[in-house]
């Protein structure tokens, strides 16, 4: 097993606790697989190591490449995830009576019990509000905070005054205790509980604990930046006083926050768990070239709370290019080269920040004819609910029979969701088709509802008869008045039971308009996309989520919606903090580390400003210090971090002459008078989200005019001078 200096130094560790910290695509499995078999050969017994792994794939992936590397005959340690040791400790707690017998809930019986904790939580609150509680997604939202309570081990109150759950969820905290007390009678748990009730128990118990400790010498941690504190504590039970204990992961990489991660665990709360601790780093990538690990690196540099610790390219991996552009079109045009060259659509991936996001890339991709897969069947366009509804909106425009079908009016009245039950939908729907009239004011149909509930759906029913008549309307024109008429955002808002969900719902309203406005030449066209049946294609490209590539990796890689707003994710309502933002900045760090030979960030344009990563990431620097160290140049190489740059090299055992970047050099604006305070077109500028560009027009009061700015990876965009970010370079007109 050929491994590098780095990697032997982990293998050969002696006594006590490690830390490794491995940048992506540092060959950790293969160091750990080392690292097992180095400790076997020095005699420790197999029974005595323990391996936790993050999941059930990689668990797999671990436990074939060890036992291919393996002698002969050798008997091998345990290769666990930490659910099921937590189930092996339940099942033996169990049988020693500390644990009553429970079994784990099918997905049916959670949403059930839910239902059963958030009625009795709201046992005296109005009807509605007992409605608006049984809405897939608030149930949804109450799981993940009953989940996320076991996971953090706090109290449920504790808890939910951290986090912003959004309004109508106050009944969460009563429901968890309520979920608690359904578990325990019908006897069963989830899967939170595989951890939490044993640790429970372990760590109330010292006989008990006392029990369950003494049988390790080692245990090995992987993606150790992801655990949240029941795993960690879980650990400290298991490893006791005598296992040495080695974690291998990267702070930069914890983008699990969401599920009580923090790369605090990484950089502080091993040592302050286990001791003192021998620090050993993987920085080689063997994934990507010069560029991509220098962009990695400026683009994780602004982040405070991140490892001393640079990212660089082993000797032999590929040149790999780094490029922006804006829009379907060039994403349509990349894809096609890729394929020209040879090269197979299943070695391409599309990432997105939110699955939202992933909605103009499918209806770019099915106008355009390329196959395409998703890693979440649910997610197609034509499969989501809100997309039904709207696309069944401009359906009911064109064909006014629709207004008999009464599975299409429940589906239209469903969906923004006015806050009642299904089931009386679905009676109104019905009556609705047979009749064409709205219920008279004291019909039992209506009894019970509140007069807002009824103003709303008897709204909602005008609206429809009035669609028909607004067929001539361009599709976006007319989806724009249907959100308006139906107040859709703010109701999506409320209908959230996580802020960042409600928002990536509205984000989804703007995508629909924005695409419908390309194709308003074409309105049937558009309605015919969100209506079409697709499938995934087993040679088609993957679209997936950022947090669903963690791990992997892709030839050709594009980061779709790349905008400020969209990535880093932010809004006038949910601002950004310093430490969401260096969470944000964290995912962006994942999402393109993981191309090997082609990374294209896009974004939108337009009024969708280009997200500061992208500038952030220095790529161009990345891209010019990649080919000159290719080429072997002599001359001096422009950069505007020559710091880093120059920390860089003398890592990676490369030397190139570096100067300071133009910018260093620009003038600027407000403290110069005469001539050069003025803009005048050919000058070059710097702007600080939008990169560099070359002013083509300037009108108005020469000290402070409107100047249009023809920027390299943003397009046209128009300033007012003195307010925008700039700075203006020395230099010749851009080409």
């Amino acid at each position: 097993m050929n491994l590098t200096a780095e990697q032997h130094a982990v293998v050969a560790h002696e006594r006590g606790h490690a830390r490794v910290a491995a940048v992506a695509g540092a060959g950790k499995t293969t160091t750990m697989v080392a690292r097992v078999l180095h400790l076997l050969a020095q005699g420790v017994p197999a029974r005595r190591i323990l391996v936790l792994m993050f999941n059930r794939a990689a668990r797999e992936d671990f436990t074939s490449k060890l036992a291919a590397l393996a002698p002969a005959g050798q008997a091998l340690p345990e290769v666990r995830t930490f659910h099921s040791i937590g189930h092996r400790l339940t099942q033996s707690l169990t049988r020693w009576g500390r644990l009553a017998p429970r079994e784990l809930l099918a997905d049916w019986q959670r949403e059930r019990l839910l239902r059963q904790a958030a009625m009795r939580a709201l046992e005296t609150a109005e009807e509605s509000a007992r409605e608006a509680a049984l809405e897939p997604e608030r149930l949804e939202a109450l799981s993940h905070f009953c989940e996320l309570v076991k996971a953090e081990m706090m109290p449920p109150a504790t808890l939910y005054d951290r986090l912003d759950f959004g309004p109508d969820t106050g009944h969460f905290i009563d429901a968890f205790e309520q979920l608690e007390s359904l578990l325990e009678q019908h006897g069963q748990m989830t899967y939170a509980d595989l951890l939490y009730r044993p640790l429970r128990c372990l760590e109330g118990d010292s006989a008990v604990r006392n029990r369950v400790q003494g049988f390790l010498d080692h245990v090995i941690v992987d993606e150790y930046q992801d655990i949240n504190e029941a795993q960690q504590r879980l650990l400290a039970v298991l490893a006791g006083r005598q296992a040495d204990v080695m974690v291998v992961g990267d702070a930069n990489q914890c983008i699990y926050e969401w599920r009580g991660a923090r790369p605090d665990y990484m950089l502080e709360r091993f040592t302050a768990s286990f001791g003192a601790a021998s620090d050993y780093p993987l920085s080689a990538t063997f994934r990507h070239g010069h560029a991509l690990a220098l962009s990695a690196n400026h683009a994780i540099s602004a982040n405070r709370r991140r490892p001393d610790q640079l990212c660089v390219a082993a000797p032999g991996n590929p040149l790999t290019s780094i490029d922006t552009g804006q829009g379907g079109g060039r994403l349509i045009e990349e894809l096609t080269n890729w394929q020209r060259g040879g090269r197979s659509l299943v070695q391409a991936c599309i990432l997105v920040r939110s699955w939202s996001l992933s909605v103009s890339v499918q209806l770019q991709l099915l106008r355009a004819g390329i196959p395409f897969r998703l890693s979440r069947d649910d997610r197609f366009v034509f499969r989501l609910p809100l997309v039904q509804a709207l696309a069944g909106y401009l359906r009911l425009a064109r064909e006014p029979r629709l207004l008999q079908d009464p599975g299409h009016l429940l589906l239209l009245l469903s969906q923004p969701t006015p806050f009642v039950a299904r089931e009386r939908l679905q009676r109104l729907a019905l009556r609705l088709a047979e009749s064409q009239r709205w219920p008279e004011r004291h019909d039992p149909l209506l009894a019970g509802l509140k007069p807002m509930q009824r103003r709303n759906l008897k709204r909602r029913w005008e609206l429809l008869c009035e669609l028909p008549r607004l067929a001539a309307l361009p599709p976006a024109r007319l989806l724009e008045l249907i959100v308006e008429r139906l107040d859709a955002e703010k109701v999506l808002k409320r209908a959230a039971a996580r802020r960042e969900k409600g928002e990536e719902d509205v984000r989804l309203l703007d995508v629909l308009i924005e695409q419908a406005d390309e194709l308003v030449q074409a309105p049937e066209d558009f309605i015919d996309l969100l209506h079409r049946p697709v499938e995934n294609r087993t040679d088609g490209v993957l679209i997936t989520t950022v947090h669903g590539a963690k791990g992997l990796e892709w030839p050709w890689v594009a980061l779709w919606g790349a905008n400020e707003e969209d990535f880093p994710h932010y809004s006038r309502d949910n601002p950004l903090d310093d430490e969401r933002l260096e969470e944000e900045r964290r995912l962006f760090y994942v999402a393109i580390t993981r191309a090997r030979e082609r990374l294209l960030m896009l974004h939108d344009g337009g009024e969708h400003r280009p997200s500061r990563f992208i500038a952030e990431s220095a790529w161009e620097d990345g891209n010019r210090v990649a080919r000159a160290l290719r080429d072997g140049t002599t001359t001096a190489v422009e950069v505007g971090s020559p710091e880093l740059v120059a920390r860089y090299l003398a890592a990676s055992g490369a030397t190139l002459p570096l100067a300071s970047a133009r910018q260093a050099s620009a003038i600027a604006a407000s403290s110069r008078e005469g001539v050069d305070d003025l803009y005048t077109p050919g000058q070059r500028v710097l702007h600080e989200v939008f990169g560099a560009g070359e002013i083509v027009l300037v009108e108005g009061n020469p000290s402070n005019p409107v100047i249009e700015v023809r920027f390299t990876n943003a397009g046209r965009r128009r300033l007012i001078a003195r307010r925008a970010p700039l700075k203006r370079l020395q230099g010749e007109p851009m080409p």
